[in-house]
């Protein structure tokens, strides 16, 4: 895995928060490496995501810059800053709103699918996530 060759510097590290605010969609999640089975991606969000679960995987947020929340069907919300991040387990349903853009990184297994256990309009395949 490569990752996003237009984000790494000459050492090879990826800047996250530059990554993920060239996306030129929101809700479109772009890997930029992989780490074994994980997958770091970067995406660009604004508005309320479809509500879903990933039934085998659990997932980590991490928000770069902004504010998230993440609602849940059967427990309390939880609102997240700049450098927090928190990990949905997996069954949990979820989505993630955000009331201005806010900017973060996904760490989650390859065989996540990106909405779960729902397909919408907003829906990325792997080959999409991967550049393709």
């Amino acid at each position: 895995m490569s990752g996003a060759p237009g984000f790494r510097n000459a050492a090879g590290a990826v800047d996250l928060q530059t990554a993920a605010a060239a996306l030129p969609d929101t809700w479109s999640p772009r890997v930029v490496a992989q780490v074994n089975d994980q997958l770091v991606k970067v995406v660009r969000v604004q508005g309320t995501f479809v509500w879903h679960a990933h039934a085998d995987e659990d997932e980590l947020f991490l928000v770069l810059r902004g504010r998230l929340v993440l609602e849940f069907e059967d427990r309390p919300a939880v609102a997240l800053g700049p450098g927090e991040c928190h990990v949905v387990p997996r069954g949990v349903r979820h989505r993630p709103v955000a009331e201005e853009e806010v900017l973060m990184a996904l760490v989650e297994p390859a065989a996540t699918r990106h909405t779960g256990d729902v397909v919408t309009e907003r829906t990325r395949s792997l080959a999409e996530q991967l550049g393709g």
